[in-house]
């Protein structure tokens, strides 16, 4: 598979998965939370006559329908397709049920799915890699003329919250409590090139983003169409991806296999 191949594959598994997800937090978890970890697991590879989405964590279980492991090394490691580097094709080709418990007695926070993630990437297929610099296209996030359109959290001390609604092309992102760190996770998983952040912005805002993707609406289009995402980004939050070419986070996989036995 080339590498556009295997970027188009990521792109839709990740509109499915957002689509299909609420990525939870909540509201009652301190930041203080414990080490999330797997007790029992069961991998098996999904049927390829069937398309059903699924990527749930709740309490102490959690079912991952269809996953392909690209998008999953992606969101575990908070990465962009095109910085992880020496996958095998298979990686985006092959997709993946994975269910079992965990030592959780609330729905997992995002750092602790992302954690849980992790650990079934290491234990079951075998992840090892490393990390080095290389420099590549890239977007960086940048406030427009010094004035972000973002709103304080309303209360910075629950944990971030981020869940997406949709109708065909149009969707709104909702951000609760989230850090312009959280903001680019999401986003990492739909753009083409890795995302840095250079807006400085260090606190908790809540925020909504409307737009449509795909093409540009056109001037018969109805009032109340929503801009593309770029331009959403700059209206709406007064920030913007800039297109560069910087140093960025490469994570080059040194092994990965088929997984153990169940």
């Amino acid at each position: 598979m080339n590498e556009r191949c295997v970027l188009q594959s990521l792109y839709i598994a990740a509109v499915l998965f957002l689509t299909a997800v609420v990525i939870r937090a909540q509201t009652e978890a301190p930041h203080g939370q414990i080490e999330a970890s797997i007790e029992v697991a069961v991998v098996r590879p999904h049927p390829a006559a069937t398309m059903h989405n699924n990527f749930r964590f709740q309490k102490n279980r959690f079912e991952l329908e269809d996953q392909p492991l690209l998008k999953m090394i992606a969101f575990a490691y908070s990465l962009n397709a095109r910085q992880i580097v020496h996958a095998p094709g298979w990686l985006a080709e092959k997709r993946w049920d994975m269910s079992g418990t965990t030592n959780l007695t609330a729905d997992a926070t995002l750092p602790q799915e992302q954690q849980l993630v992790r650990q079934l990437l290491k234990e079951r297929f075998g992840l090892l890699f490393h990390r080095e610099k290389r420099e590549m296209p890239a977007y960086a996030l940048q406030v427009v003329n010094g004035q972000p359109k973002l709103t304080g959290a309303a209360d910075p001390k629950v944990q971030p919250l981020e869940w997406t609604e949709g109708n065909g092309s149009q969707r709104t992102e909702n951000y609760r409590s989230s850090t312009m760190t959280d903001f680019i996770l999401i986003k990492q998983l739909f753009m083409d090139r890795p995302l840095v952040d250079q807006t400085g912005l260090t606190g908790r805002y809540d925020f909504k983003l409307r737009y449509a993707y795909g093409d540009a609406p056109n001037a018969d289009a109805e009032v109340d169409t929503p801009p593309t995402q770029f331009t959403a980004i700059k209206e709406q939050l007064g920030l913007k991806f800039e297109p560069v070419k910087t140093p960025v986070d490469a994570f080059v996989i040194d092994h990965i296999e088929l997984p153990t036995a169940n």
